[in-house]
């Protein structure tokens, strides 16, 4: 079970709680339940995803935008999830319409919901030119597969030099990205606050409990890149639990607000 608020927290801003042991399956198994009560739905939402992986692969076409995509898509994933979020806090409340809600879920609060996506946007680009440009470095011509690429780099004696720049790249990105955003969406779906608020929360309790947020994020990392390499198929279902375990993460951490607005 969690913890009381930690003390100390800003009169702005939502208290953070320490979570129980066992959060990470906890949370999935809160989302599993969420994937039954409302299937779907959850698969409606999952297969755009999948859908939208294929049709990139296809539009980009190179091993280096496609690597860039793959790393990528953690970051910009919990914004798209938002109406697997909305789902969730349907369902705990018993209301009716559920799906048809959560197409328009950023109505709850449009200006800082698109705010924030316009930031990861921007992040994901700045990663998306970095991952490109780190890649040209270490090979003249990139074969038209990740799993080609990342062979070619392996056989060469620059190959360990890359990984390990890409992931310490990678890596500070990542860690930026999760720590400001794992809890961001969700509460700006779920409470009339802006975007610096919901950063600085989710922030607060990643800092807050540490170890459990780096397994949920080692979690959510396996769970989408096995996802990716069955040819996103496997992200129909990878992609509902994930977004619908989420919110179970913010509500453990931080609290829901109250009930939920008319649509």
């Amino acid at each position: 079970m969690p913890q009381p608020p930690a003390q100390g927290e800003a009169p702005w801003l939502p208290p953070v709680r320490t979570p129980g042991r066992g959060a990470p399956v906890r949370w999935l198994a809160a989302g599993a339940r969420d994937m039954r009560a409302a299937p779907v739905a959850s698969l409606a939402y999952g297969t755009v995803f999948a859908a939208m992986g294929y049709a990139l692969e296809r539009a980009l076409g190179s091993a280096a935008g496609m690597l860039a995509l793959i790393t990528g898509f953690v970051l910009v994933g919990p914004f798209l999830a938002i109406g697997l979020y909305d789902l969730s806090r349907s369902r705990a409340a018993a209301l009716p319409r559920a799906f048809p809600r959560s197409l328009v879920a950023w109505r709850a609060n449009p200006g800082q919901i698109a705010l924030y996506g316009v930031i990861l946007a921007l992040l994901l680009a700045a990663w998306i030119r970095v991952s490109v440009v780190l890649v040209a470095l270490f090979v003249e011509q990139a074969p038209a597969s990740v799993a080609g690429l990342l062979s070619d780099l392996l056989a060469s004696p620059s190959g360990i030099a890359f990984l390990l720049i890409y992931a310490a790249v990678g890596g500070f990105f990542a860690v930026l990205v999760f720590s400001t955003g794992a809890l961001s969406v969700p509460m700006l779906l779920d409470r009339p606050c802006d975007v610096l608020a919901a950063m600085v929360t989710s922030a607060r309790a990643v800092a807050h409990a540490p170890a459990t947020m780096a397994a949920w994020a080692a979690v959510i990392a396996l769970l989408v890149g096995a996802g990716m390499a069955a040819r996103y198929v496997a992200l129909a279902l990878v992609v509902p639990l994930v977004g619908h375990a989420s919110w179970h993460a913010y509500r453990e951490l931080v609290g829901e607000a109250g009930g939920v607005p008319p649509a």
